[in-house]
């Protein structure tokens, strides 16, 4: 089975298996009622999947219903009717990213980084700690709504990983690697602190996640990287592309039906 379809089904079986999923004609709502970011909160297609207008307007619907932007992430070859009927009912595009996977023989070394410490957290305070790195990280504000530190527990409690890195003791950097499915686990939520980059923690703390994954059984780690920058990031510690993902949503203002 090609790779990008390996990762595809990866994604959807963790949809599937979220505890506040939603069925809506083809689709697999992956809703996350605690995290209201759009980054978790998205649909993925049935395989082959030929929605209808209608069906495309009840998914609308039931993401405005749940107060989140009507978005969708997936390969688009894994179901090629969905792009063209989703930009007809007023989707726009918001990028096509690539996907990265590394297995065990392909991760190479990080260089290391002066009074760094990578753990894997443990008590409210350290998964309280790597919530907030991430939150800040990704350009949040406050506190995080939860939802973060609820996905860094339930990683590390379910076979995956989650991990927080420091430097002289000030958190510096957190991430984590989804539940494992048939081998695959996604490398997600890595952020590091603003005053801390470009110090190479991100590689260290990639590296760090990749390797734990892959000593507790996975085969292959996958990711989406946020820009060209990052991906040289990865590249450099063993990643390559396999794919492309397609990252769509509707205006919050379009006057679509839903």
């Amino acid at each position: 089975m090609p790779m990008d379809v390996e990762v595809q089904i990866h994604a959807r079986t963790l949809a599937l298996r979220s505890p506040g999923h939603l069925r809506v004609g083809p689709f697999t709502v992956r809703y996350n009622p605690d995290w209201s970011t759009k980054y978790a909160n998205y649909a993925i297609p049935d395989q082959d999947a030929e929605p209808t207008a209608e069906e495309i307007d009840a998914l609308i619907a039931a993401f405005r219903e749940h107060d989140r932007l009507p978005r969708l992430e997936f390969l688009p070859g894994w179901a090629p009717a969905v792009e063209p009927a989703l930009l007809a009912a007023g989707f726009t595009i918001e990028n096509r990213a690539p996907v990265l996977a590394c297995d065990p023989g392909a991760l190479l070394p990080p260089k290391p980084v002066d009074a760094l410490t990578i753990t894997e957290p443990v008590t409210d305070a350290e998964f309280d700690a790597a919530a907030l790195v991430q939150h800040l990280g990704y350009g949040g504000t406050g506190e995080p709504e939860g939802g973060e530190a609820a996905w860094l527990r339930e990683a590390a409690g379910g076979g995956g990983v989650a991990a927080l890195a420091a430097v002289d003791g000030v958190p510096a950097g957190a991430g984590g690697c989804s539940i494992p499915v048939d081998g695959l686990s996604e490398l997600v939520g890595l952020a590091v602190a603003g005053t801390f980059r470009r110090r190479g923690i991100g590689a260290a703390l990639s590296a760090h996640l990749t390797a734990t994954a892959f000593e507790r059984g996975c085969r292959v780690v996958w990711l989406e990287p946020g820009d060209a920058d990052v991906e040289r990031i990865y590249a450099g510690i063993g990643y390559r592309r396999v794919g492309e993902k397609l990252n769509i949503s509707l205006d919050p203002h379009s006057t679509a039906v839903g």
